[in-house]
């Protein structure tokens, strides 16, 4: 792709001066401030899923310079970063500063899911959270593999408002309070049809009938072609009017 966009000299030239495979002090400081990024991930096909982890000053803790770590807090229950992690460990981390320095970081790397509890016993300094209602469920440690700037030229300049109301509803259940139907997608449910979950069964059982199935899935793949394997999934919503 750089030689067909004619672009290989300036991609040359920013590995050369700008892509380390660890923090430096000025990174790791930089992160130390940030209340929030992006992260990338996908599952063991590449299927990608891109999420957004906010909390206060510092909660992407450096543990050293090849360690990043950050705490999963109650959500949907979907976890699917989670899920991807544990099918594919590779990772990509963007934390922008729109406020002050206008500046971005990227850092990919390899990440694996830690009880909350081995955390704190491998890192007693870490703090306890002391926000109500917010708790880490699990940790999501990051090895760094690369570190790099993304540049300020397309980076908006933002200003903090004040804060309004009671602040953040952490760990709340109640719909309205975490956004409600904003997009109106719940109206849509209708036309979509009737939601079918996966069987559901211990973590054990299920991991097992998983890798049944995508052992089947591969020798249906080599026996009629990956185009006719890929086809036979149709997602997770059936058009059918009956459940």
């Amino acid at each position: 792709m750089q030689q067909r966009m004619g672009s290989t000299g300036r991609a040359d030239r920013f590995y050369a001066d700008q892509v380390l495979d660890r923090l430096n002090p000025r990174m790791r400081e930089f992160v130390a401030r940030q209340e929030m990024f992006f992260l990338a991930t996908a599952d063991r096909h590449g299927e990608c899923d891109n999420t957004f982890r906010a909390g206060p000053p510092g909660f992407l803790h450096v543990l050293d310079d090849t360690t990043l770590a950050y705490p999963e807090y109650r959500g949907n229950g979907v976890h699917a970063s989670l899920g991807n992690i544990e099918e594919n460990p590779h990772v990509g981390v963007l934390l922008v500063d729109f406020l002050r320095d206008r500046i971005g970081l990227h850092v990919n790397g390899r990440a694996r899911v830690v009880d909350d509890s081995a955390m704190r016993q491998d890192h007693p300094w870490l703090a306890g959270d002391p926000v109500p209602g917010r708790r880490p469920v699990v940790w999501v440690e990051i090895t760094v593999e690369e570190a790099y700037i993304h540049c300020a030229k397309h980076i908006p300049h933002l200003q903090k408002v004040p804060a309004r109301g009671s602040g953040r509803s952490w760990g709340t259940d109640d719909s309205k309070r975490k956004g409600g139907d904003f997009f109106g997608a719940a109206a849509e449910a209708p036309g979509r049809g009737p939601f079918l979950p996966p069987p559901r069964a211990d973590a054990e059982s299920w991991r097992a009938e998983a890798e049944r199935v995508l052992a089947r899935a591969a020798r249906h793949g080599s026996e009629t072609g990956a185009a006719s394997a890929r086809s036979s999934f149709s997602g997770w919503f059936s058009r059918s009017t009956t459940v």
